[in-house]
């Protein structure tokens, strides 16, 4: 008995064919993204573009922003 193997090449382009008769274009890009792992030090990043705030600053503002809201 002898057993052939898929090719990497060919198991992709199977399972990309077969994402996309199951799920559709959008939805097989939707699952595909699920496993792109990104890049960079997200926690390092984000304090680059976030403020710096206490946690009472950030209270303060949406108080403001609900009081506004409420008139």
């Amino acid at each position: 008995m002898t057993t052939e193997y898929l090719t990497l090449s060919e198991i992709r382009s199977i399972g990309f064919e077969a994402l996309l008769r199951e799920l559709g274009p959008v939805d097989t890009i939707r699952f595909i993204q699920q496993y792109e792992t990104g890049r960079g030090n997200y926690t390092r990043d984000r304090r680059k573009w976030l403020p710096q705030k206490s946690v009472k600053e950030i209270g303060r503002e949406i108080m403001k922003v609900r009081h506004t809201k409420s008139k």
